[in-house]
C-alpha cells in the first residue's frame, strides 16, 4: 500500500507567485521520475491535484502546476476563458512559468532530475505539447483533449523535440476543427517527433474529467465525461511513461 505524502509549494516566475502541489510515495526509498500536471482552463484545482496523486500511486512524483499565478481558479467558463486568454497572450510567459515549475520538481528530494515528463488537460494538454515543440528537456508528454494549435511553433521558432508525444484526442471533439488536427499532424511530421496519436471514438472534449458532463449541461457547452476513454488513455499513458523512463 502506497504511503502518499503531499505538500503545497510556492515558487515564482517573473515576479508572479505560483501555488503548486507535489505528491509522492514516501515508502519508495530512491529517487524516481517526476511528472508535471498542467491544468485545464479552470486552473490548478482538485482535479489536477488528484492526477498528481494518481501519478504518485504509480511510483512517480507528481506536481500539479499553477500557470495562472496566485492559485487562481475559475468558477465559470467566462472566468476561465478570461484567465486562459490572458495567459496565452504571451507564450513566452507560459514557457517561463512552466520551466519554473519544472525546476521545482527537479529540485524535490524525491525526484531524479534527469527523468522528467509532463501531462496536461485541455489548455494544459496544448501547453505540454507546446513545451515539447520548444525543446523542453522532457522524456515524454501526454496530452488529454489538448489544445492542439498550441503545438505549432511560430515562424522561425521552436526547437528539437526531445520528448515522446502521446496525444489522446476525442474523435467527436468539436472544439478543434479537422483542419487544426491536420495542421498538428503536419507540424509533427515537420519535426520528425515520435508521436503516438490516439483518436478515441465517441469521445467529446473533456472526456477524462468526471465533472465534464455536469459542466457541459450547466453551461451549454459540448463537454462530456467518457469513462472508457478516460480509463484507456490513462492506461496507455502508463505504458508511454514506462517506455520513456526505461
Amino acid at each position: 500500500m502506497a504511503n502518499i505524502q503531499s505538500q503545497e509549494i510556492s515558487y515564482s516566475s517573473g515576479g508572479t507567485e505560483m501555488n503548486g502541489y507535489i505528491a509522492w510515495d514516501a515508502d519508495i526509498g530512491w529517487e524516481r521520475p517526476g511528472v508535471l500536471v498542467v491544468h485545464e482552463w479552470w486552473g490548478n484545482n482538485e482535479y489536477a491535484r488528484r492526477r498528481a496523486n494518481m501519478l504518485a500511486e504509480l511510483g512517480y512524483t507528481g506536481m500539479a502546476v499553477d500557470l495562472y499565478g496566485g492559485g487562481k481558479i475559475a468558477d465559470n467558463p467566462d472566468e476561465a476563458g478570461g484567465l486562459m486568454n490572458d495567459l496565452l497572450s504571451d507564450l513566452g510567459v507560459v514557457r517561463s512559468r512552466f520551466n519554473a515549475a519544472l525546476d521545482q520538481l527537479q529540485e524535490h528530494h524525491s525526484t531524479d532530475a534527469e527523468k522528467m515528463a509532463a501531462i496536461g488537460y485541455c489548455m494544459g494538454g496544448g501547453i505540454v505539447l507546446h513545451m515539447a515543440r520548444y525543446g523542453a528537456d522532457l522524456k515524454a508528454v501526454a496530452s488529454f483533449h489538448g489544445a492542439l494549435p498550441l503545438a505549432i511553433a511560430a515562424e522561425g521558432e521552436g526547437g528539437e523535440v526531445n520528448a515522446r508525444l502521446a496525444v489522446y484526442h476525442g474523435e467527436d471533439d468539436v472544439f478543434f476543427s479537422p483542419e487544426e488536427v491536420t495542421a498538428f499532424h503536419a507540424e509533427v511530421d515537420k519535426t520528425g517527433a515520435d508521436c503516438l496519436f490516439v483518436a478515441l471514438p465517441g469521445a467529446l472534449h473533456g472526456f477524462s474529467n468526471p465533472i465534464a458532463t455536469a459542466n457541459g449541461e450547466k453551461y451549454g457547452i459540448p463537454l462530456r465525461y467518457n469513462e472508457l476513454a478516460d480509463t484507456a488513455s490513462w492506461a496507455h499513458m502508463q505504458l508511454v511513461l514506462q517506455s520513456a523512463f526505461a
